[in-house]
């Protein structure tokens, strides 16, 4: 195993701070941490990640400001995730 991937880091999503394996994507971060999604649609339902390597955009969040695909952002000591991506109109943009 990369030793690498043995170091946690410390995430904050959505206030709450949370350790992950360094080198885990966010999408996968997420996943393992009630409710398991990463978004909610601008109708309420629950989203997650579909096809896992950015083509379905279902796991886009709120990565320090800026929107970001969860399946291809590696977490960081320190990063700030809003799970509230594409819960008002207009909120899914950069």
């Amino acid at each position: 195993m990369n030793p690498s991937h043995s170091t946690l880091v410390q995430i904050v999503v959505n206030g709450v701070l949370l350790q992950a394996r360094a080198g885990t994507s966010v999408a996968a971060a997420l996943a393992q941490q009630a409710p398991g999604t990463a978004r909610t649609s601008i109708t309420g339902a629950p989203r997650a990640p579909l096809c896992g390597m950015g083509v379905c955009h279902e796991c886009r969040v709120r990565i320090n400001g800026r929107t970001r695909l969860a399946c291809q952002t590696v977490c960081a000591e320190g990063m700030l995730i809003h799970t509230d991506v594409g819960t008002a109109p207009g909120s899914a943009t950069p």
